[in-house]
């Protein structure tokens, strides 16, 4: 999945909200409080019940530019970048991809059919999300 979208925000007003989000959810997961400078390569295991947690890496991380990382489960890998373009003081352009792999072929299967069911929703409310941190600002 890609969507660009432009926003009337400055980039770095994007960026810090998507590192607040990072920062908070590594401290609710590992009880560590990071600064945004200790985030590149960082890696941590997050549990979302009691049969599921899946390990994230932060990948890359550019200041006011851009925040990649993975989360790995034993069922798949999921990539996803956020590429930040400053257009003016005021605006910035948001690329957002992501990418899945998964292992097995019926683990495959399910994704793909689910992926096709659930990709819509998720576009938009992914939109959504960066409607509300713009209004945010």
């Amino acid at each position: 999945m890609e969507i660009t979208e432009k926003l009337n925000i400055p980039a770095p007003f994007f960026y810090r909200k998507i590192i607040d989000s990072v920062l908070f959810d590594i401290r609710k997961h590992t009880g560590k409080s990071l600064t945004k400078n200790q985030l590149d390569q960082f890696e941590y295991v997050k549990n979302f019940s009691k049969n599921s947690r899946a390990k994230i890496k932060v990948e890359k991380i550019v200041e006011n530019s851009s925040y990649h990382f993975r989360t790995s489960t034993t069922k798949n890998d999921f990539k996803v970048q956020y590429d930040i373009i400053p257009i003016d003081d005021q605006s910035c352009e948001i690329r957002y991809q992501e990418k899945m792999e998964s292992f097995g072929i019926l683990q495959k299967l399910n994704d793909a059919v689910l992926g096709i069911i659930l990709g819509y929703f998720k576009k938009r409310q992914f939109k959504q999300m960066l409607k509300n941190i713009e209004k945010s600002y």
